[in-house]
C-alpha cells in the first residue's frame, strides 16, 4: 500500500532512507534545515517542503531522524508539528535520543490525538543507503504492524522490542557493547603490533575465533583485513566518533539511573567523549584505535608488521 510520508531530517541517515522510501514506491515529502541535503533529497525523488510542517501536513505517516532528544520534542510540542499533522497520524521517530524523551514525545503525540512509535536503527551511513538497517521498535502492536511494511523498505531486520521507549533502550544497549567491543578490538591490534603479530595474522585467527565480534569483522579499526572498513579510507566516518559517544553517553545516563554497575560501558563512554572532543571529532568511530596507540608506550608502534601505516 502507497503512503504520503512526511521525512523530516534529511542528513547522511535520513537522505538515503528517504531516498529508499521513494523506491518502494511510496511519496515523500521531506524537510531538513540544511539546504544541501534538501537539494540531495529532491535529486533522490523526494518532494521538498518549506519547513517541517509543511511536510507533516496531509502526511499518513511522519517520520523524524534527528540529532537529539530536545530536537524532537521541539518539533512535537513547540513548532506545531502535532498540531499540523491530521488525526491520528503515526509518528514514528527513528532518532536515537534518551528513553524517557522518546516516552515523552510518545505521550505527546498521543495526547494530540495521534499515534506514535520509536524505531532508532543500526547499520550507519552504508546501511542507510543500502537499505540494510535494523529497527528497533517500541510502541503498540498496531501501530508495529502499520509500520512495519515502512521500516522494511529501509532495512533489513525490523524487531518490536516492547512498549514506548523500548527501541531506545535496545539502541543504547546494542551500541554499548559495540563501544566497548571497538575500544577490545583496538587494544587487541596494538597490543599485537608491539608483540610484532601483523594485522592480518590477527584478524585471520581472531575471526574465525572466540575473538570474532563485528567490530573486528565488519568494521575492523586497521587497514587491510577488511576492505570495506573505514580504516581503509583514513577512518571517513560510517558512524562517526560523535554519534558513538553520543550514545555512550545515552547508556551512561541510564546506568547511573538504574544503579547498574557497568565499569566498561562508563568507561568506554569516557573514552568516546574525549575522543570525539578531540582528533577523532571527523572520523569513524574505529579510528579509536589511533587514540589508543597514541597514548601506548614506546613500545606501541604506528606502522603494522606488513609495513602499512594504520
Amino acid at each position: 500500500m502507497t503512503s504520503v510520508i512526511g521525512f523530516i531530517g534529511l542528513g547522511h541517515m535520513g537522505g538515503p532512507m528517504a531516498a529508499n522510501l521513494v523506491k518502494a514506491g511510496h511519496r515523500v515529502i521531506g524537510y531538513d534545515l540544511v539546504p544541501e541535503a534538501l537539494a540531495a533529497a529532491v535529486r533522490a525523488g523526494i518532494e521538498a517542503a518549506g519547513s517541517a510542517v509543511g511536510a507533516a501536513t496531509g502526511a499518513d505517516v511522519v517520520i523524524t531522524m534527528l540529532p537529539a532528544g530536545r530536537h524532537v520534542l521541539s518539533l512535537y510540542r513547540d513548532e506545531g508539528l502535532l498540531t499540523a499533522a491530521a488525526p491520528g497520524t503515526l509518528f514514528i521517530d527513528c532518532s536515537t535520543i534518551d528513553v524517557a524523551d522518546a516516552r515523552t514525545a510518545h505521550e505527546a503525540a498521543t495526547a494530540a490525538g495521534h499515534r506514535a512509535l520509536d524505531a532508532p536503527v543500526s547499520g550507519g551511513v552504508m546501511g542507510a543507503e543500502a537499505g540494510t538497517l535494523t529497527f528497533m521498535a517500541g510502541g503498540g502492536a498496531a501501530e508495529f504492524t502499520e509500520a512495519e511494511p515502512l521500516l522494511a523498505a529501509m532495512g533489513k531486520r525490523v524487531v518490536h522490542c516492547g512498549a514506548a521507549g523500548a527501541g531506545q533502550a535496545a539502541k543504547i544497549c546494542n551500541n554499548m557493547i559495540l563501544g566497548i567491543s571497538m575500544i577490545a578490538v583496538g587494544e587487541a591490534f596494538v597490543l599485537g603490533e608491539s608483540l610484532g603479530l601483523s594485522h592480518q595474522a590477527l584478524f585471520d585467527v581472531a575471526s574465525t575465533a572466540s575473538g570474532q565480534c563485528w567490530a573486528l569483522t565488519v568494521n575492523c579499526p586497521v587497514p587491510g583485513p577488511v576492505p570495506t572498513s573505514p580504516a581503509n579510507r583514513d577512518y571517513r566516518p560510517g558512524f562517526a566518533a560523535p554519534l558513538m559517544a553520543k550514545d555512550l553517553g545515552l547508556a551512561a545516563n541510564a546506568l547511573r539511573a538504574g544503579g547498574i554497575d557497568a565499569g566498561l560501558g562508563l568507561r568506554a563512554a569516557e573514552m568516546y567523549a574525549a575522543f570525539a572532543d578531540g582528533a577523532g571529532a571527523g572520523q569513524d568511530f574505529s579510528a579509536i584505535v589511533r587514540a589508543i596507540r597514541e597514548r601506548s608506550g614506546p613500545t606501541g608502534s604506528s606502522t603494522d608488521q606488513n609495513g602499512t601505516t594504520a
